[in-house]
């Protein structure tokens, strides 16, 4: 349930915040006073188009806080895939900041993007817009209408229908791809038999080019490793007498002969004796590292060949041996593909012509699913209609297999009635009347709200081209939605808005360079007098007060009776 709405500095309304109730909302004002402006404020914050006009003259940023008290475990499981944490009450709010360029939007105080919030509300807040009955003049809507009917069943075969459908364009695709003459057939053989046996004559071995080219790099500077090495051994063992070891060696000589005259001699010779072993452990690695590294220009020639050889295919079939490996397993299978062709677009074609088969099944299923609710439906939405006056309505959902199959089954869906006895159902598109369309509009967001359990319905002007005893109808069926979904109403008809749980009345009034829009609830006496009004009465005569004091006092009696 919506519980209020806050409004700041969008178009006339400077700062508004109205506080709504369960049961029916009906908000009534003079033609020109922005009754819009609600079902636009609440748009706007469920994510809809925001444009620099909309913005309060002289405003840098316009604001749409909407706060709902919900206990539906659809939300808050909603919630928690967003990774949301529900309130504790169960009170829920979405704000949306604007700005030129840019806008935030918020759920319970955690920025979410503008995607998060649509899918949140289609589970708070269904909302009828003033012309949205004309969408039933297309029989493409009718379908979505009975879709969303269907339930979870159907959602079920909806995605395994779309998910065979895409398989099968991808298998036509494929084999109008592969569909070729034989001189190309010939030409993509050879190619692909070079391009694989030259891969595969190289037998590659993954890391082996990181191997070689660590080789090569130690081959071409061999040269300048071994007199560096030579060097270096000289220095420390290859001259026994000039060099490091022979010194070490007279060193520890020396302060053997002392060490037995103070303890810390002998833990000094330790050191030294240690040292002695490092570097003599030195310079027996350092020599057999020397004689492995005796170059052999035969070795060299090799190494030098086989990374030519690696970089040449690199530079063709990939960055990496992986790459070329992978390639060249690519290029055995078109081989294999190519060499047995007419086998293989024969294998094609039954894959193809199992998957067609599997999507007409699984359309049949999704059809039988549709045809099902499709009477359910019509019969719901006849007892509907005949709560809004339609005194011998018949009505009918036509559920027609066609020939074309898309990603949404087979089916053309449509929508039949007819309102006068002895005559027979007609497409709704051919015999309806603007409030005839109203009618029917109403009646399915009555049935759609109940099965879904959205928690509140906003409508508005869903009274056009209606009055009299219609309009009656139309109110105390509107009374009757209330009662278990919340419903916000903007109508002109007072019968409408006689059946008021809580009436608010939309007005604008206007300075010499300022003009605002409010919201505001009325009750009582005023309640009246905006009935009188609606009723045509320019002044609050006694007449006019007294017809709307039988107007509602009829609706009360209507409310007492539910």
């Amino acid at each position: 349930m919506l519980q209020s709405l806050h409004v700041k500095n969008l178009a006339l309304m400077e700062e508004t915040e109205v506080e709504f109730g369960p049961g029916l909302n009906i908000l009534t004002g003079e033609t020109g006073a922005g009754k819009s402006l609600l079902i636009g404020s609440v748009n706007l914050a469920l994510g809809g188009k925001f444009e620099k006009e909309m913005l309060r003259k002289g405003a840098e940023s316009a604001l749409v806080e909407l706060i709902f008290a919900e206990d539906n475990p659809k939300i808050r499981e909603l919630l928690l895939q967003m990774e949301l944490e529900p309130q504790e009450d169960g009170t829920l709010i979405i704000s949306r900041k604007m700005q030129v360029g840019k806008s935030t939007c918020r759920i319970n105080g955690e920025t979410v993007t503008a995607k998060q919030v649509k899918e949140l509300a289609e589970v708070l807040i269904d909302i009828h817009g003033q012309h949205e009955h004309q969408s039933l003049l297309h029989k493409k809507n009718h379908m979505e209408i009975l879709d969303g009917y269907c339930g979870e069943g159907f959602l079920f075969a909806s995605e395994e229908v779309e998910q065979l459908y895409r398989q099968c364009r991808e298998l036509r695709r494929e084999l109008e791809a592969e569909t070729m003459d034989e001189a190309a057939k010939a030409k993509e053989q050879a190619l692909a038999e070079f391009e694989w046996q030259e891969i595969e004559q190289a037998k590659l071995v993954v890391g082996e080019d990181e191997e070689l080219e660590q080789r090569y790099r130690l081959m071409v500077n061999g040269k300048r490793i071994m007199e560096g090495l030579t060097e270096s051994y000289q220095h420390t063992g290859g001259d026994f007498e000039s060099g490091a070891s022979g010194a070490l060696s007279r060193a520890l000589r020396a302060l053997r002969g002392v060490s037995m005259y103070d303890d810390r001699l002998g833990e000094l010779e330790g050191q030294l004796a240690e040292i002695d072993n490092l570097l003599s452990d030195y310079n027996r690695d350092l020599s057999e590292y020397m004689e492995d590294c005796e170059f052999d220009g035969e070795d060299f020639t090799q190494v030098e060949e086989r990374l030519n050889t690696l970089n040449h295919l690199k530079g063709k079939y990939g960055n990496t041996l992986q790459e070329v490996i992978r390639y060249g397993e690519e290029r055995h299978q078109l081989l294999e593909k190519l060499t047995d062709y007419d086998a293989y677009m024969e294998k094609l074609k039954c894959k193809l012509d199992e998957s067609e088969q599997l999507l007409l099944d699984a359309c049949k299923r999704l059809s039988d699913i549709r045809s099902r609710n499709a009477a359910i439906l019509a019969e719901q939405l006849k007892g509907a209609l005949k709560q809004l006056n339609f005194a011998a309505v018949e009505f009918e959902i036509e559920v027609r297999p066609e020939q074309t199959v898309t990603a949404r089954g087979y089916d053309e869906v449509e929508f039949l009635i007819s309102t006068n006895p002895g005559e027979s159902v007609m497409p709704l598109s051919q015999v309806a009347s603007g409030g005839e369309l109203s009618r029917v509009m109403l009646a399915i967001k009555t049935v759609l709200a109940e099965r879904d359990v959205i928690g509140t319905l906003i409508f508005d002007e869903i009274d056009a081209g209606i009055s009299g005893r219609t309009a009656w109808k139309v109110s105390e069926q509107l009374d009757t939605v209330a009662r278990s979904t919340q419903v916000l109403c903007i109508t002109h008809l007072p019968q409408i808005a006689a059946m008021a749980d809580r009436h608010f009345v939309i007005e604008k009034s206007s300075t010499e360079d300022n003009t605002i829009t409010d919201i505001r609830p009325i009750e009582g006496e005023e309640s009246l007098g905006e009935l009188a009004r609606l009723l045509g009465s320019d002044t609050l005569t006694e007449a006019a007060l007294s017809n709307a004091r039988e107007m509602r006092s009829q609706a009360l009696i209507h409310k007492k009776v539910k």
